[in-house]
């Protein structure tokens, strides 16, 4: 390595998608990259914020493709930072929202490499916030779980059985994929007329949404071609949709 070489990792959380929703500290440290590791759900106009003469390297995983593996994406991370000073890796979200940034950063420090982790907008706050829905609200929702449709092991997360007795609105992220088992656990457990919402690719010109039940959503979604990258919000908050607000309203003045 060559001395005027100082190793130094930053993980900047992206945001939801739209590339606006960065934060002006993760613009700032692409600004002073020398290596940018940028996932599939980073916007690609984020790298323009990077020095033109800056490496950008794509690391992004996708469900059912072929991705790099986490071991092979940490251990990158550090060698670049070795060879070339400044990497930024950028991943979608926020690194410590389903983003395995602890991972990075435990695997940087065994190499005595400092780690700078700068946070992002959180799809699981941000994209239901963007259709107008409120994880909380006074006297709809006093709280909300943020869980994983699938563990590392392609199974449905014990926490969902929890979350299915509970009240809270629930997101769940990395599940579109499991929906109608997902539906079919809520519904189980009384769910079934509870409202549900699918976002995918939130924040972005591409974004398609589906609303219904527990019950109805998984048909909906299929019969709207909605695929992942997504999440799903189940809840009575999602009834104060607009959509959904304005159906009822419609449905009132109908029975007047």
């Amino acid at each position: 390595m060559s001395t005027s070489i100082t190793p130094k990792i930053t993980l900047v959380g992206a945001g939801p998608g739209d590339p606006e929703l960065i934060t002006l500290k993760g613009i700032r440290a692409l600004r002073k990259a020398d290596v940018v590791l940028y996932d599939a759900l980073a916007s690609n106009e984020l790298l323009d914020f990077a020095p033109p003469e800056s490496l950008k390297v794509y690391v992004g995983k996708r469900a059912g493709k072929h991705s790099m593996k986490q071991e092979e994406i940490s251990l990158l991370m550090v060698q670049f930072a070795y060879s070339h000073g400044h990497v930024v890796r950028l991943k979608g979200g926020d690194p410590f929202v389903f983003g395995r940034g602890y991972e990075e950063v435990e695997f940087a420090r065994n190499f005595n490499i400092p780690v700078e982790v700068v946070p992002g907008i959180t799809s699981a706050v941000a994209v239901p916030g963007l259709q107008g829905i409120p994880l909380t609200s006074r006297n709809v929702s006093e709280s909300f779980w943020v869980l994983t449709g699938t563990t590392k092991d392609e199974q449905l997360s014990n926490d969902l059985r929890l979350a299915a007795q509970s009240s809270a609105t629930l997101v769940i992220l990395m599940g579109v994929g499991k929906l109608p088992q997902i539906a079919k656990l809520l519904a189980s457990h009384g769910k079934a007329d509870v409202p549900a919402m699918v976002i995918q690719h939130g924040s972005t010109p591409k974004e398609k949404m589906a609303i219904g039940t527990v019950g109805t959503i998984s048909g909906i979604v299929k019969e709207k071609g909605i695929g992942t990258p997504g999440i799903i919000v189940i809840g009575e908050v999602v009834g104060l949709h607009e959509s959904v607000l304005e159906t009822v309203a419609v449905q009132n003045i109908e029975h007047i």
